[in-house]
């Protein structure tokens, strides 16, 4: 199957440094929106058959344009919510966005016993969107998965054999970046395409945003 994981839209946790994982979310920024109606523009041509939200209320705007444009209604999916901040929830000081990208790395790294401080492991974030990417799978053939930063970075470095590849893993996720997928859950997944700019174009990317679960991993290092 052909799995297109889709980063939100731009949030108001985003803009303000939050680390803001935690149900139901902080909604889009109006250019968050425009990134949403963007990414609907580009993906509106691929051969949809299923379209795929977390809970939090980001994904669920995100994927309205293009749920609007190809008349699909989409599923929400507890596992493909963000890595969850634990302790960190909502925290904008440095040493907890530190603490929180840090765990990131340890996990896009392979060190999946590393435990979010208050919250799951590596092992367990696997495991709840490995299930969650299982019964995508197993219902259509081309999937839009609207998902978030950090979740979609960690998931493919270590399910797609070919991630090591594409050091992109380590340096971020700009809102409505793509990352293309082929494959399934029991053969494998390889990567595509991966685009870390929005879709839609990178004049749509806000660079200036703290954006702390978008941070690359490198950025645990400074």
């Amino acid at each position: 199957m052909r799995l297109l994981l889709l980063r939100h839209g731009q949030t108001h946790g985003n803009t303000s440094g939050a680390l803001d994982t935690a149900f139901p979310g902080l909604d889009l920024t109006d250019l968050g929106q425009r990134q949403a109606d963007a990414a609907a523009q580009v993906l509106a041509d691929e051969p949809v058959d299923g379209l795929f939200v977390s809970p939090l209320a980001r994904t669920h705007q995100t994927a309205a344009p293009l749920a609007a444009a190809l008349g699909l209604e989409p599923r929400e999916l507890a596992g493909l919510r963000e890595i969850s901040a634990g302790d960190y929830e909502m925290a904008t000081d440095e040493a907890s966005i530190l603490g929180y990208i840090t765990t990131v790395a340890d996990w896009i790294d392979g060190r999946f016993d590393t435990r979010m401080a208050g919250s799951e492991s590596g092992h367990e974030f696997l495991a709840r969107y490995d299930a969650a990417v299982a019964e995508i799978a197993g219902s259509c053939s081309v999937a839009v998965v609207v998902s978030h930063g950090a979740a979609i970075r960690t998931w493919v470095s270590a399910r797609a054999a070919d991630a090591e590849s594409h050091a992109m893993a380590k340096e971020g996720l700009a809102n409505t970046a793509c990352i293309a997928l082929e494959g399934d859950p029991v053969s494998g997944w390889r990567i595509t395409s991966w685009a870390a700019e929005p879709i839609g174009g990178a004049i749509l990317d806000d660079v200036a945003a703290p954006d702390p679960t978008g941070h690359g991993t490198d950025q645990a290092q400074a």
